[in-house]
C-alpha cells in the first residue's frame, strides 16, 4: 500500500450528488515512506490541515450532510 503525505491548503467547493461528497481543494501531495511505527498498525496516509481549513471543511460537511438528510423520505430519518 503507498501512503502519502497530503496538505490541504485550500477548499474551493464541496457538492453531493449520487451518493457522493466531492471536494475541490488545493493540496500537496508527497510520496511518504511506509510506516506502521505510529500506531502499530498498517500504515496510512496523513491528511494535514490549518485550524482555518479543518474548522472551513467542518461546516462544509455538515451543510452537505444536512443537505443529504433533507432529501430523505421522513420514514428514513
Amino acid at each position: 500500500m503507498k501512503t502519502y503525505q497530503i496538505e490541504v491548503q485550500r477548499i474551493k467547493a464541496m457538492n453531493n450528488s449520487h451518493g457522493l461528497v466531492r471536494a475541490r481543494i488545493d493540496a500537496a501531495v508527497q510520496s511518504a515512506p511506509a510506516r506502521g511505527e505510529d500506531d502499530g498498525g498498517e500504515p496510512g496516509s496523513v491528511l494535514s490541515l490549518t485550524v482555518e481549513n479543518a474548522r472551513v471543511l467542518f461546516l462544509l460537511l455538515k451543510q452537505q450532510l444536512a443537505e443529504v438528510d433533507s432529501k430523505k423520505a421522513r420514514s428514513q430519518r
